[in-house]
């Protein structure tokens, strides 16, 4: 899987818009409502920043089984942020499944009024 891939996937979430907040290469996926939409996914040239799950401790699994192919966001990692790398051990299938659950997880923290159409968690 590689980064057009990983932009497809997230284009093609009920919602979801592409933003460049930092003017980089690649930009992050959000989903909500204009200014406060909230960010699923960051895009990288060989990786993918996701929401790996509520918690730190549960999001740590990833490094438990991908020591060298996911780690802890910078800044915001300790709120169960991982970089997960693309074209590496960790398989495509789990790669889109990171990606589906850091949407389904950002979707489900916002506001009624702010989530997609038809979205059901």
């Amino acid at each position: 899987m590689d980064v057009t891939q990983v932009q497809e996937l997230c284009a093609g979430f009920p919602g979801a818009w592409p933003d460049n907040p930092w003017d980089h290469e690649h930009p992050v996926f959000k989903v909500g409502a204009g200014q406060r939409g909230k960010i699923f996914a960051f895009l990288g040239v060989d990786k993918v920043g996701v929401k790996a799950a509520a918690t730190r401790e549960v999001a740590d699994e990833w490094l438990d089984r991908y020591p060298h192919d996911a780690s802890v966001m910078a800044y915001i990692g300790r709120s169960g942020w991982n970089d997960l790398v693309l074209g590496g051990a960790i398989p495509d299938d789990e790669l889109v499944e990171a990606v589906q659950e850091s949407y389904r997880l950002v979707v489900s923290r916002l506001p009624k009024r702010d989530r997609p159409d038809g979205w059901d968690a």
